[in-house]
């Protein structure tokens, strides 16, 4: 086998990690001709960069040893094997050479947070992760160099993908701790090790894998255990759950709890707020200073946890002036909220997109979107939900209970996939019923034959319930041209 020579990337792209650096925070063996430094790390041979290192990691269904010389043609300057595969590749070939290429991984994130003078944020929550995690990458940009997790890398490989991306020019740094199972956040945070952790809320997710809330509640809590002495714990007031947090915190020797939300008593706290389609308007008090600023992505969702957000600014010495003014430019994530313009005969629809993901609380913060949105003179408010999953034994009462903020809400039609979603099906007034269907791509030819010009159209469910196709299909079949007037004239 033959491989390409590594890439060499453009030359005002800066430096990540020199590769002595990196081969002796891995105690990794060299092999081969390798480059001084790289300027990134990835996982994936279909969007490694020139100038990449490419970590061969083993996942639950792909051994990345299989892509390495993908990477390498693609050009990636480097790859991180295991020595069990080395055989595998010529003795040529750039190599950084270790027992364990996720285990290398971890030792190269705790070496970028050994190295960073940034000041650090983390998150976790039932709800509201990413878009936390969104925010405060806007908001602390406006004060210095931000560097944030991808998407949602907020797992075992995504944690320490993140931190090891971290960059040792970077003032800030945020990432997204997520978890299904108690113990996962604790090995997690220990590489973080954050100076404000963000616990956004505590929901009945994952309920699968819990007994009841408050072990999900107990399992957030987790993240506590990572802040650096003297770090703050950021906790929502206004959950049932915040007193049980608060003495998780102390337990970990937290000794700095700030809350947030519309409590009287949160040191975060809305005074008032105003909803519109494309965002909405906020007054709060932060930490004892009055801010009014607006967010640029709708739903009062959006709204508390920008107090959240605001805190965490000012803890670690940003501008909170400049913070505030930054959230005008936050917009919702792929697939949690974005809004994508339809052109149909006879005018326009709106489509939000929430289809990454799905659990009670964000279902019901998705149907509060809906009924806010715009419509034309004929238009309907539309929902195209899939199942939620992880619910355990609780999950056909979750499914069914979501038709009162159907009916709340005002949406018109509703239309259903999945076995568990057909107990919402069966709860809703027969008005509002559109279609139901076993999965998604039955249901698929159904929405798309009922859209009309005038309407908005929700689409949201788990990601295992496979909605993202349906968004797609809307998206392919009407697409709007690239200069977009009002999106829902009827």
């Amino acid at each position: 086998m033959t491989l390409p020579p590594a890439s060499t990337p453009p030359a005002s792209t800066p430096p990540l990690w020199t590769t002595a650096d990196m081969a002796a925070a891995m105690a990794a063996e060299t092999s081969g001709p390798l480059p001084d430094h790289v300027v990134g790390l990835s996982i994936d041979s279909r969007t490694v960069s020139a100038g990449e290192a490419f970590f061969a990691i083993v996942g639950d269904r792909l051994d990345g040893h299989d892509f390495v010389t993908k990477a390498l043609a693609a050009g990636a300057a480097l790859a991180v094997v295991s020595q069990a595969r080395r055989s595998a590749f010529p003795a040529d070939a750039p190599l950084l050479v270790v027992p364990d290429v996720l285990e290398a991984l971890r030792a190269l994130a705790r070496a970028a947070r050994a190295r960073s003078p940034a000041k650090v944020v983390a998150v976790t929550g039932s709800v509201g992760k990413t878009s936390t995690k969104e925010a405060l990458r806007v908001a602390l940009r406006a004060d210095g160099e931000t560097h944030a997790s991808t998407a949602s890398f907020n797992n075992h490989w995504g944690v320490p993908l993140s931190l090891a991306r971290l960059p040792e020019t970077a003032q800030y740094a945020v990432f997204e701790i997520g978890m299904n199972h108690a113990g996962e956040i604790t090995p997690l945070v220990a590489m973080v090790k954050p100076h404000v952790a963000i616990v956004t809320t505590v929901e009945p997710v994952h309920l699968e894998f819990f007994a009841d809330i408050t072990g999900i509640a107990d399992a957030k809590a987790e993240i506590f255990t990572g802040l650096v002495p003297g770090g703050t714990a950021v906790i929502n007031h206004d959950n049932p759950h915040y007193d049980r947090l608060k003495r998780r915190a102390a337990q970990a020797g937290v000794e700095h709890i700030v809350s947030f939300g519309e409590h009287p008593k949160a040191d975060a706290r809305l005074i008032r707020y105003a909803l519109q389609d494309d965002g909405s308007t906020a007054e709060a008090s932060i930490l004892g200073t009055l801010v009014d600023y607006r967010i640029g992505a709708p739903g009062r969702h959006f709204v508390l946890n920008s107090l959240a957000v605001l805190a965490a600014a000012s803890l670690v010495g940003a501008d909170l002036a400049l913070a505030a003014l930054a959230l005008a430019g936050q917009r919702p994530a792929a697939g949690r909220g974005t809004r994508i313009d339809l052109a149909l005969p006879g005018g326009r629809a709106l489509l939000i997109d929430e289809s990454y993901n799905a659990n009670p609380t964000s279902m019901r913060a998705a149907l509060a979107v809906l009924g806010q949105a715009p419509v034309g003179p004929r238009g309907r408010r539309i929902a195209v939900l899939g199942d939620m999953l992880e619910l355990g034994a609780a999950a056909t009462a979750l499914h069914a209970a979501l038709a009162e903020a159907v009916v709340a809400n005002e949406v018109d039609v509703v239309f259903c996939a999945g076995p568990l979603m057909r107990s919402l099906w069966d709860a809703l007034p027969p008005e509002r019923r559109g279609g139901w269907a076993g999965n998604s791509e039955e249901l698929e030819p159904l929405v798309l034959a009922s859209i009309n010009a005038g309407d908005a159209v929700m689409v949201k469910g788990s990601l295992g319930s496979r909605m993202g196709p349906i968004v797609k299909a809307l998206a392919r079949r009407h697409p709007a041209p690239a200069a977009a007037d009002n999106p829902v004239r009827g």
